[in-house]
């Protein structure tokens, strides 16, 4: 039976027993049983919950999803096959309704924490918001605290899953707030090396494009990869961004 990868802690817990990694650990099919995601959010029990009364059936879920995990019946309304769920939250993003949300992780969430920042009254002091993927952006992040290095004080950080969970409202309502700029930093892509996600920051790519497009933010939003490794370069990113 196919092992899974774990890529952090040496357990895999759940309530009330814990399982050790490796030959012991757990399989696909023991996770799957127990509710659990498997790599990378091998952890997680939450599921995707869509308000299927407001759906328009548009298809954007279904074809973004990158493990297949939605598929739609013969009237076209998409429905979800739970044991393929990753739970990246690339469908939250997709959806132009905002219908789809999990128990800890929803469009008005992260909605609230960019109400949340601050906006200096001052026009020199600017503000900038990065949203990282927690793969490998937020742990190079966490590595640059760790090395004492600094990083513009203009700038504050939300941690996402995933690029690809990234909604466009997000960045419409950041800017109708007055923040100066939003950057989106996630895993590498491309022939040497893949997003945890498959191709969640291809998607959070291809989406930011659709947003200098419909809102004409080519100049105030921005798009990077990192490896866990390219700590060192996040200090650049944020500094290059005027």
């Amino acid at each position: 039976m196919l092992q899974v990868p774990y890529a952090a802690d040496e357990y895999v817990r759940s309530p009330g027993r814990r399982y050790r990694r490796g030959t012991q650990g757990y399989t696909v099919q023991r996770a799957l049983s127990v509710g659990m995601a498997v790599h990378p959010r091998a952890w997680d029990v939450t599921f995707p919950d869509a308000f299927m009364t407001k759906c328009t059936s548009c298809k954007r879920c279904t074809e973004e999803c990158p493990f297949g995990a939605i598929d739609e019946d013969e009237k076209g309304t998409p429905f979800y096959k739970i044991g393929r769920c990753r739970r990246c939250g690339t469908c939250m993003g997709a959806c132009p309704e905002r219908i789809v949300s999990f128990k800890d992780f929803h469009v008005d969430m992260i909605g609230s924490m960019l109400k949340g920042v601050s906006v200096p009254d001052d026009e020199d002091q600017p503000r900038i918001i990065v949203l990282c993927c927690e793969n490998d952006a937020y742990p190079a992040i966490d590595t640059v605290a760790l090395q004492h290095m600094k990083i513009d004080p203009a700038v504050r950080f939300i941690q996402l899953r995933c690029l690809g969970s990234v909604n466009l409202v997000w960045i419409a309502d950041a800017f109708s707030r007055g923040i100066d700029g939003i950057m989106m930093l996630g895993c590498k892509y491309g022939d040497n090396y893949q997003c945890h996600m498959v191709k969640g920051s291809e998607l959070a790519n291809y989406r930011l494009r659709r947003s200098r497009d419909t809102r004409q933010a080519a100049a105030r939003s921005r798009k990077g990869r990192v490896g866990t490794d390219c700590y060192r370069r996040l200090r650049q990113f944020t500094e290059n961004y005027y």
